[in-house]
C-alpha cells in the first residue's frame, strides 16, 4: 500500500518539477556589468570605493526592476582586482567581455583604460573609464566613455591659490603612474606661466610603499613653499603627514584622485593639511541631490562611512546604463546603449545623479563642473574659484 501510493505521488512529483522547470523560462536574465580595479595593494580603498558605487546602484536598480523591450532583466557586477596593474586590466577586460558576455566594463584607472582602449571596440563592449586625464577621450575611442571631470579644469585654480598664500617655489612629489605623470604635464607648465619655479621632484610608487620620509626629504632640502601630490587617499595622506612631520610648513596642492576627507583620516584631521587645495569631498557639497544620496549611502553603509565622488559618479552611471539599455531596446549592442548615454543622463532624478552630471560631449567625457575646496584654520571651505573649465 505505502508502495503504491509513493508510486502515485511520482507523477505529481515529476509535474511540479516540470512546472518549476517551465517557470525558470520566465525567470529574470541575468547581464553582467564587468570590473577591473585595484582591490588589493596601496590603491584597494580607492578601488573599493568605486565598486561600492557600482553595487549600490545594481542593487537598487534590481529593486525597481529593469525590463527593456517587455523583457526583465537583473544586473550582476563582475569584479576582478588587477593591483592597478594596465596588464592585468587588460586580462581582466577581455576575460570580462568573452566569458562574462559584459556590455560594459568600468576601469578606474588611466594605465588600464588605454591598455583596455586598444582592444575594447573590436571586443565590442563598452570602456566606462573612470580618469580625469583628457587622453581618454581625445584617443577618438568611440566605445569609451570618461566618467569624471577632465584634471585640466583644477589646474588654474590650484597654481594661483596655492602661489598666491604660499610663494612661487613648488616640489613635486607625485605618485609615479600614468594618471600622475599626465597631471605633472599639466600642472608644471601652469605653475611656470605663472612665474613659478619648480625647485626639486621626486616621483614616488604610492602604491608600493608606506614610508616616504627619504623621497619627501630629498624635495625638502629645496625649500619649496608648495608641494604638488597626488595618488590614491591613503598614501597621498603619508605623504603630507610625513612632510609635516619633517618640517614642511607650506601648502599642497592635492590631484583629484586623492580625496581630503580620507586623507583628513590619515592625518587626523585637517590641521596637518592645512593650505591645501583638492576636490571638494562629496560630504561637504552642500547641493541639495548630494546630500540626498549622503544620507541615502549611510543608510545602507552605516552612519560612520561616507561615500567619496568615487562612489558617486559611478553609481551615477551605472543608472545610466540601466536607462540608455531601456531608451536603446538592448542589454548587449555597446554602440547603440552608448548613443543613448547623454539622454540617459539627462532623464535621471536627482536622487540618481548627486553629482548633476549632464550628458556626454561629442568625445564621450561627461559634462559637470568640478567642485574645489580648500583647508583654511583646519577647516573645510569652498575654494573662491571656480573649477570650471
Amino acid at each position: 500500500m505505502t508502495r503504491r501510493t509513493g508510486f502515485k505521488l511520482l507523477p505529481v512529483a515529476l509535474g511540479l518539477a516540470a512546472a518549476l522547470a517551465g517557470g525558470s523560462a520566465f525567470a529574470q536574465e541575468v547581464v553582467k556589468i564587468g570590473y577591473s580595479g585595484p582591490l588589493s595593494g596601496g590603491a584597494a580603498l580607492y578601488g573599493k570605493n568605486v565598486l561600492t558605487g557600482l553595487e549600490m546602484a545594481v542593487s537598487e536598480i534590481n529593486a525597481a526592476g529593469l525590463d527593456v523591450k517587455g523583457k526583465k532583466y537583473k544586473l550582476e557586477v563582475v569584479a576582478l582586482d588587477d593591483k592597478y596593474s594596465p596588464a592585468e586590466s587588460a586580462i581582466n577586460a577581455r576575460r570580462l567581455a568573452q566569458q562574462h558576455r559584459t556590455p560594459a566594463v568600468f576601469v578606474p584607472h588611466s594605465g588600464g583604460i588605454f591598455a583596455v582602449q586598444a582592444f575594447n571596440e573590436q571586443e565590442k563592449f563598452l570602456l566606462m573609464a573612470y580618469s580625469s586625464v583628457p587622453k581618454v577621450t581625445e584617443a577618438g575611442n568611440k566605445l569609451s566613455i570618461r566618467i569624471p571631470p577632465v584634471f585640466t579644469g583644477y589646474v588654474d585654480p590650484f597654481v594661483q591659490t596655492t602661489m598666491k598664500r604660499y610663494g612661487k617655489r613648488v616640489g613635486l612629489l607625485p605618485a609615479d603612474h600614468d594618471y600622475a605623470k599626465a597631471w605633472t604635464a599639466a600642472f608644471v607648465p601652469a605653475w611656470k606661466a605663472a612665474g613659478g619655479t619648480v625647485v626639486s621632484e621626486n616621483p614616488m610608487s604610492y602604491n608600493k610603499s608606506a614610508d616616504f620620509y627619504s623621497g619627501v626629504s630629498r624635495v625638502l632640502a629645496e625649500k619649496p613653499d608648495v608641494l604638488f601630490i597626488g595618488g590614491a587617499s591613503e598614501p597621498t595622506a603619508l605623504v603630507a603627514k610625513q612632510a609635516r612631520e619633517l618640517g614642511f610648513k607650506g601648502g599642497f596642492a592635492i590631484m583629484d584622485q586623492a580625496k581630503l576627507d580620507e586623507m583628513a583620516r590619515v592625518t587626523g584631521g585637517y590641521a596637518m593639511l592645512e593650505g591645501s587645495i583638492g576636490v571638494m569631498p562629496l560630504v561637504a557639497d552642500e547641493r541639495p541631490s548630494a546630500k540626498a544620496f549622503v544620507e541615502n549611502f549611510r543608510k545602507k553603509h552605516g552612519a560612520d562611512r561616507d561615500p567619496t565622488s568615487e562612489t558617486s559618479y559611478n553609481y551615477t552611471m551605472v543608472h545610466a546604463l540601466a536607462s540608455a539599455m531601456k531608451l536603446a531596446g538592448s542589454v548587449d549592442d555597446a554602440a547603440a546603449i552608448r548613443a543613448k548615454m547623454s539622454d540617459a543622463l539627462k532623464s535621471l532624478p536627482p536622487a540618481n545623479n548627486p553629482s548633476l552630471i549632464s550628458g556626454i560631449d561629442d568625445k564621450g567625457g561627461s559634462i559637470i563642473t568640478p567642485a574645489i575646496a580648500v583647508v583654511e584654520g583646519g577647516q573645510l571651505k569652498p575654494s573662491a574659484i571656480d573649477g570650471a573649465k
